[in-house]
């Protein structure tokens, strides 16, 4: 069991990349607040997690709802040792002058803001334990190498980018590792966003083309990328963008 003993929190983690993330962690013997905007995803996957598993519901732009997914891993787990940052959102791949500014405002406090609230909850608590950990933040190949259509999506993940890697220097005292994991386009319910379209056989064949390995990633993929960063085996590791993505940014 290679995160035996260890308490995790992975947002979004009602479906998708998360719940993969999840249900890796629990495999491996982590035990693992599973905290989602969705109450019954998050339950879901808890009921199917068992007992090492809890469901938080909360918004990951909000301050107080990430309060309580930290507060939660002390409660009823003890203690905390991981965080893997993977709730996002996207805005459809389409013109950047098409996109509105509520929606603007929307992805950029899904998927920068939160790395700000989990940070101010999350840090203090690992250094109270005195033990370092694992902060990951799930980034996107977008933040490395991007496509057009998504102008103010792949800003975002460039921010988390330089984010992980002023993190991963400022804590690096305390023994807190950050680091971020790139994804390709994968197979979740932002799909269809990322595409502009209906994702039919034709466009997907078009956006594999652009991918060495040619797939998509997978849930699994992220998930054992997330494992390697989280267990001590990598507790030399810090400050990297780990593209998971088939040769896509190569």
């Amino acid at each position: 069991m290679r995160l035996a003993g260890k308490v995790a929190i992975v947002t979004g983690a009602g479906g998708g990349f998360g719940e993969g993330i999840a249900r890796a962690f629990a495999g491996q013997g982590a035990k693992v607040i599973v905290a989602d905007i969705s109450a019954d995803a998050a339950r879901r996957v808890v009921g199917e997690l068992g007992p090492n598993a809890a469901a938080v519901q909360g918004d990951v732009s909000v301050g107080a709802d990430v309060k309580a997914m930290v507060d939660a891993a002390g409660q009823v787990f003890g203690g905390l040792d991981i965080v893997v940052n993977n709730a996002g959102t996207t805005h459809r791949n389409q013109p950047m002058l098409d996109v509105d500014e509520a929606t603007f405002d929307r992805v950029y406090a899904v998927n920068v803001k939160s790395l700000y609230w989990m940070t101010q909850f999350a840090v203090p608590c690992l250094r109270r334990q005195g033990r370092g950990g694992s902060i990951i933040n799930i980034s996107s190949t977008a933040g490395i190498r991007p496509r057009p259509g998504l102008v103010w999506y792949n800003g975002t993940k460039g921010a988390v980018n330089t984010m992980t890697q002023c993190m991963a220097l400022e804590l690096a005292a305390d023994q807190i590792r950050v680091n971020a994991v790139c994804p390709v386009l994968g197979q979740t319910g932002l799909t269809e966003l990322f595409m502009g379209q209906p994702n039919d056989p034709e466009v997907t064949a078009r956006f594999m083309s652009s991918i060495p390995l040619g797939r998509m990633s997978l849930p699994s993929d992220i998930a054992n990328a997330c494992v390697w960063l989280a267990e001590d085996a990598s507790n030399f590791i810090t400050g990297v963008l780990l593209p998971v993505d088939g040769g896509r940014t190569a």
